[in-house]
């Protein structure tokens, strides 16, 4: 007080600039000082809103005539015949929320065609990342809904985005334009309503989806906008400008969001966006999972980040070629190979994907490993038990989930990235130990903490060893990557142990992230416990990503897998974004 009572004019208001600075920053980043903010950067906690359908066999999640139903098929479930639930996923890329690039209507360029473009080998795994994430701009077209003809999609012009432009701003390029007109909020049901979503309406019972003319296309084009949403089920007006549309925009290289939904959930502007498709190879569409971030600090954060660019993929290739499924020797110990399934319709050559549900960059949800309540322990096979007694006696009560794929919020899978090199742990087993994995212990991760400080709650934790960067190859060359291991022909990927995992969850870690093929190595026992240990803390993991060790010191990282509901695995995208 004395200080404050004798200082000039000038140093009182130089001191109060001073005050009011940091408190502004302090209000900014959510009134406290958080991991993530201490050094400048926004809050990484967030409540994403999920803008995907839901993706199951009683629903209409795929287009009504000559493509594939979606199934999902419990192959094993746990009991005596595995400790773990095991899925096989049969899924046509036009399911569900969905991501269309430009070979759905660009032909190859020396393919001598009228449709032919120079983005017509931008295929679902060529598409650059940064396309797609942006700034949402929403456009309200429900009053389309209002008196339209059966059997015909009410058209979206250039003049309702100039008339947007004109209340709001001018869209252009890092802009997601989403037009909502409540159409899978309303008509997305399971069956036999939900056959008011496509069906009924392409048989001229109702008046169909509200979707862009090709002008509307071309218009947003020549400003700058490279992804479009719809809450329809396809880009396409129908009956007869489906494919006119596709091609208007997709010849420049867009990228289409299909069958969004919750788009009401959404400021006109101001939220983060981001449709993340798997990385299927050779995909003219993909299914996906659309979200968006709120408007805030982290929000503008990602959407700059975006706008420039500034956005890593950390996700393996899918295909037939490469070793993306567990290939254990032996019956019942491996899992269902990623096919690609070839078939001609309306004189096009089509395509649908059948995997395990944890082939490739993988959501580990607790219900993988953990049984239902009520379960029956004395169903394991005996070794198993056993194993469970130990681990009980070592860790207390194995938890119990039915915390599938579609019920792990987005934002367990969202945060600031905090990579844990443990290169160092590669060569330290011996041959006689194989099929081994080093065990990352809690020792490793107390020694990252002093060398880059605490870990917080809410962070994402990767160990990189870099296994994947190394031994991901075309087949037989890939074999080094799982099969070889698993056979204890090599040395195993460095993977965390059950004191690891418990040692995060005390943290406040809730996901956990490996650029190995999976978390629990290649020890069938001690894998077992790392799972039941993550699903028990209430932990979910994401497995097989690439690239970590490239990431720089601060970036964000994403991870969503496609929305299926009751799986016990999750195919998807990881990405990274920083500035």
């Amino acid at each position: 007080m004395r200080f404050w009572a004798h200082s000039s004019r000038r140093s009182r208001f130089a001191t109060l600039c001073v005050v009011a600075f940091f408190a502004a920053t302090f209000l900014a980043f959510g009134g406290g000082m958080s991991s993530a903010d201490a050094d400048g950067y926004p809050d990484g906690n967030v409540n994403c809103i999920d803008l995907s359908l839901i993706v199951a066999a009683d629903y209409p999640v795929t287009w009504p005539s000559g493509f594939p139903f979606f199934q999902l098929n419990h192959h094993r479930r746990i009991g005596p015949s595995s400790p773990y639930n095991i899925d096989i996923v049969t899924i046509d890329p036009n399911t569900g929320t969905q991501m269309d690039v430009p070979p759905h209507s660009v032909s190859l360029p020396d393919s001598g065609l009228p449709t032919a473009g120079a983005y017509g080998t931008m295929f679902s795994d060529k598409a650059p990342v940064w396309q797609f994430c942006g700034e949402a701009c929403v456009i309200d077209v429900r009053d389309l809904m209002k008196g339209g003809e059966p059997g015909r999609s009410p058209l979206i012009g250039p003049q309702h985005v100039r008339q947007w432009e004109k209340e709001h701003r001018q869209v252009g390029f890092g802009d997601i334009v989403l037009m909502r007109a409540d159409y899978s909020d309303q008509f997305f049901r399971p069956f036999p309503e939900g056959r008011r979503f496509i069906a009924d309406a392409i048989e001229g019972k109702y008046i169909a989806w509200p979707d862009p003319h090709p002008d509307c296309m071309t218009f947003l084009a020549q400003r700058g906008v490279l992804h479009v949403g719809t809450d329809s089920p396809s880009m396409g007006p129908i009956p007869d400008l489906a494919e006119p549309t596709h091609f208007a925009g997709l010849r420049h290289g867009m990228v289409f969001t299909e069958g969004a939904t919750n788009l009401s959930k959404l400021p006109t502007t101001g939220a983060f966006y981001c449709m993340l498709p798997p990385k299927h190879v050779g995909s003219p569409a993909i299914e996906g999972r659309a979200f968006a971030v709120p408007p805030g600090p982290l929000a503008t954060w990602l959407i700059k980040a975006a706008r420039a660019k500034h956005v890593a993929d950390l996700t393996v290739l899918l295909s037939e070629d490469l070793p993306v499924s567990w290939a254990g020797s032996g019956q019942m110990r491996h899992r269902q190979p990623y096919i690609k399934v070839e078939f001609p319709i309306s004189g096009s050559s089509q395509h649908t994907h059948i995997f395990d549900s944890h082939a490739g960059t993988n959501l580990v949800p607790p219900a993988y490993s953990l049984p239902p309540p009520g379960f029956d322990n004395t169903l394991y096979e005996p070794k198993y038990r056993q194993l469970l007694a130990e681990y009980e006696t070592k860790y207390g009560k194995r938890g119990n989930s039915v915390v599938t794929t579609d019920k792990v919020d987005l934002s367990q899978t969202c945060g600031w990235a905090r990579v844990i090199d443990v290169r160092s742990l590669v060569g330290s087993t011996s041959r006689e130990q194989w099929p081994s994995s080093p065990e990352v212990t809690p020792a490793h991760i107390e020694n990252y903490e002093r060398e880059h400080g605490a870990l917080h709650a809410g962070e994402i934790v990767i160990f990189a060893s870099g296994h994947v960067d190394r031994t991901f190859r075309g087949l037989p060359e890939g074999d080094a990557c799982m099969r070889s291991p698993s056979e204890g022909r090599s040395e195993g990927w460095p993977a965390p142990g059950p004191e690891a995992i418990l040692y995060l969850a005390k943290k406040g870690i809730s996901c956990v992230a490996t650029d190995g093929p999976t978390l629990g190595g290649v020890n069938p026992e001690k894998a077992l416990m790392t799972y039941w240990m993550l699903g028990t803390q209430g932990m979910v993991g994401v497995e097989f990503l690439t690239g970590v060790l490239d990431l720089p010191a601060r970036a964000y990282f994403i991870f969503a897998a496609v929305k299926i509901r009751d799986g016990h695995g999750g195919h998807g995208r990881a990405i990274a974004l920083y500035q």
